[in-house]
């Protein structure tokens, strides 16, 4: 039997597959055991594996096959240090990065999903791409780049399609910055 900790992020990596593929309209999907396959220690593993095995296993979420460049954390816990987003140094959104990071690819669009009781649901996503945004925190860490904290629904009333598009984009991040100029001008108010 699985801890209650345990069971609550199974349950909130659910919740996003959900929300994902209702707002989509394709399927999303948790990965069992959340990822744990190929991640931190077990980086080794990818050796060994296809393509398509390593998306399955990559990070808390698979993705419809067209998103070849998905890569999703979702973590749900009681509280959150929002102080400390604000002075760049928040270990638990370093740790929480740091473990998406680590079985992101080059060119992946990188999106944790945080959901905290009473507060609300928000992502982090790299700053590296344009996104439309009404309400925002910038992240730096010297480790891990800049980072957006938004809240989660008013992210997505924004940048539902550029997300899909960064998501099926190969490799070429400059040329999807472009494009995303084009569609969509750089607004974070």
């Amino acid at each position: 039997m699985s801890s209650p900790q345990k069971a609550k992020g199974s349950s909130y990596e659910r919740e996003v597959a959900k929300f994902l593929s209702d707002l989509y309209g394709e399927p999303f999907v948790r990965v069992p055991n959340s990822g744990a396959f190929i991640g931190g220690s077990n980086q080794h593993r990818k050796q060994k594996l296809s393509e398509n095995q390593i998306k399955g296993f990559k990070g808390d979420i698979i993705p419809p096959d067209s998103w070849t460049k998905f890569n999703a954390e979702a973590k749900s816990y009681a509280d959150f240090p929002f102080h400390l987003v604000l002075t760049s140094e928040c270990k638990q959104l370093n740790t929480w990065i740091n473990q998406l990071m680590a079985v992101a690819e080059d060119g992946d669009l990188n999106i944790l999903f945080m959901k905290f009781n009473r507060k609300g649901r928000y992502i982090a996503v790299q700053y590296k791409s344009t996104y439309h945004l009404q309400t925002y925190i910038k992240y730096s860490s010297k480790l891990l780049g800049t980072w957006i904290v938004a809240e989660m629904d008013d992210f997505f009333k924004f940048n539902k399609d550029l997300l899909r598009q960064y998501s099926h984009y190969p490799t070429d991040t400059k040329s999807i910055q472009i494009n995303a100029l084009d569609i969509f001008p750089l607004t974070i108010n």
